[in-house]
């Protein structure tokens, strides 16, 4: 079972790029999936968060009105797209599970992807 993120690089700000995270190995059609990014030398923040219907979504403050989560299920993916890109922005990305069958907010993440590097420039 894989989480396997792709989509990052080094862009300048004010771009836009969209992240996927495929998941292969079994469905997660049913769970929530949520989005995290970790900068060199700090810890790991939440990025977004999607139910399994793909009708709720949950950002934090930093990227409202310029990331949005989405999800395919029939693809057993999720897209994170992010606008308007800042230096602030720079990070690890990851996509992460909550194995719960229709969980609820707030989602608990048990398991992880490797992560994409975005990088992005002055």
């Amino acid at each position: 079972v894989q989480l396997v993120e792709s989509g990052g690089g080094l862009v300048q700000a004010g771009d836009s790029l969209r992240l996927s995270c495929a998941a292969s190995g079994r469905t997660f059609s049913r769970n929530a999936m949520g989005w995290f990014r970790q900068a060199p030398g700090k810890e790991r923040n939440f990025v977004a968060a999607i139910n399994w219907s793909g009708d709720s979504t949950y950002y934090a403050d930093s990227v409202k009105g310029r990331f949005t989560i989405s999800r395919d299920n029939p693809k057993n993916t999720v897209y994170l797209q992010m606008n308007s890109l800042t230096p602030e922005d720079t990070a690890n990305y990851y996509c992460a599970a909550d194995l719960r069958i229709d969980s609820s907010w707030p989602y608990v993440y048990n398991y992880w992807g490797q992560g994409t590097q975005v990088t992005v420039s002055s």
